[in-house]
């Protein structure tokens, strides 16, 4: 799927957006909105971002498990198999599932409180009274929906593009940096 990002200065104009993306057939699970009038997104009955959408829980929750992976296979394995501790082979695995189990628990403290990799660049407008618009579509409608966009919504400004999964190794501005 991809994700569309999309600013837009009304309440108004964000409902008839969203009216025409049901019509298409675009549910409420693929289309959401961030904005600080969460009084209005309510009383217009508009489908508002999630806590995973608008946090970064889900991808600080993965860096936290393959973090406690690799304690795992760091720590726990060479102990499993070098260490001279006669523990049964179910114990060493638990030892490990919770090595990671609680990496994950650990990272989500970090996740709840930081701003969503992907809506980052965006904070400004939103704290200006700007919606943003997110739309997840399959790859091959996309050009179809932003041409739609374009010529239905020209109100509606397309502010970037990207997957609507989560990368556990980008960056703070969203992309992958090797060294």
């Amino acid at each position: 799927m991809k994700r569309l990002f999309y600013l837009v200065d009304r309440i108004d104009d964000v409902q008839d957006i969203s009216d025409d993306l049901h019509a298409r057939g675009i549910g409420d699970w693929h289309f959401h909105i961030v904005s600080k009038d969460e009084a209005g997104l309510y009383t217009h009955r508009l489908h508002r971002a999630s806590v995973l959408d608008r946090t970064d829980l889900v991808r600080y929750v993965e860096r936290g498990m393959l973090i406690g992976l690799v304690i795992g296979l760091s720590f726990i394995l060479p102990a499993a198999l070098y260490g001279g501790v006669e523990w049964p082979t179910l114990a060493w695995v638990a030892l490990g599932a919770f090595a990671v189990m609680a990496g994950g628990w650990l990272g989500g403290f970090g996740g709840i409180s930081a701003e969503n990799y992907r809506i980052r660049k965006f904070h400004n407008a939103i704290e200006a009274g700007k919606y943003l618009v997110m739309v997840d579509v399959p790859r091959k409608y996309a050009a179809e929906i932003e041409q739609e966009m374009l010529e239905n919504h020209p109100e509606a400004m397309l502010g970037g593009e990207g997957s609507s999964i989560n990368n556990p190794f980008a960056g703070r501005d969203g992309h992958v940096h090797v060294i």
